[in-house]
């Protein structure tokens, strides 16, 4: 009997950027793609590195877009980063926020006291993308990394896509302190499973469903976490960047659109 991908797993795991949206427009086939999902009742989860704007805020524009999708669904690389920082920091400690507004928040809200300057002598640096970042913010972390402090990344995304097409993402930002003080930070996000992971469990899955538009993360991420992997051409990487990839990096299925999850005996293979 014929198969569809979504008949051999009980879940969805989305990434977001150049998945489901592309800045502030919906990637084409994304939204009928989620509709069916969700007719069908199927339990979709949201595994983002986008450090920049909360679980709510994320909502809303998948909602915007005609995706329905609620905050309990979002998992992203900034309260990841800010546990993992817990980890080794302890709570009290001063802290630079290189990042958003919102990456800001939850440092705050676990009991640091967030400073805006090197000479402020903080015991960690946290980085996360923010297109509003200065040369003077990067600078400042970078000042502030030489004099000792650690140095914490969301994730370590080179580009991100764009409206308009792919613009430098927050591991272009990382690489420039990196650069400057000869050092590379702890990064949490993805690849590492634990975002993964933590979204399967939240949401009751066995056998997930794991879908990106990156070799480097969406799928290394799926693939150490040992679920089913998909590449989706709508974003960074290609049908022939997934052929050449290692097998750490290369994804079980690839598929042109979303659309393609519903069709029976998917051609998409890598082998």
């Amino acid at each position: 009997m014929s198969r569809s991908l979504m008949d051999q797993h009980d879940g969805v795991l989305f990434d977001l950027d150049g998945v489901l949206y592309a800045g502030p427009r919906a990637v084409d086939g994304a939204v009928s793609a989620l509709e069916e999902l969700r007719r069908r009742e199927t339990p979709c989860g949201f595994v983002t590195n986008n450090a920049s704007r909360s679980a709510e805020e994320i909502a809303a524009h998948l909602n915007d877009l005609g995706m329905v999708a609620s905050a309990s669904e979002v998992f992203g690389s900034a309260p990841a980063g800010v546990a993992l920082m817990g980890r080794e920091v302890p709570a009290g400690a001063k802290v630079m926020v290189t990042g958003s507004a919102y990456l800001r928040q939850l440092v705050e809200a676990a009991g640091y006291r967030v400073v805006d300057s090197a000479a402020a002598r903080p015991a960690a640096v946290i980085q996360g993308f923010d297109p509003q970042l200065r040369w003077t913010d990067l600078a400042e972390a970078a000042f502030a990394v030489n004099d000792g402090a650690r140095w914490f990344a969301t994730n370590l995304d080179m580009t991100i896509p764009r409206e308009h097409g792919i613009a430098p993402g927050n591991g272009a930002l990382v690489e420039t302190i990196g650069r400057a003080t000869g050092t590379i930070p702890t990064a949490a996000g993805k690849p590492e499973p634990l975002l993964f992971q933590q979204a399967a469990e939240s949401l009751g899955l066995q056998a997930p469903l794991v879908i990106g538009d990156r070799l480097d993360t969406d799928i290394l991420g799926g693939n150490r976490a040992r679920f089913t992997t998909v590449l989706v051409l709508t974003g960074i990487d290609s049908r022939e960047s997934a052929a050449a990839a290692d097998t750490a990096h290369r994804p079980d299925h690839v598929i042109d659109s979303l659309s393609e999850l519903f069709a029976e005996d998917p051609a998409g293979a890598v082998t």
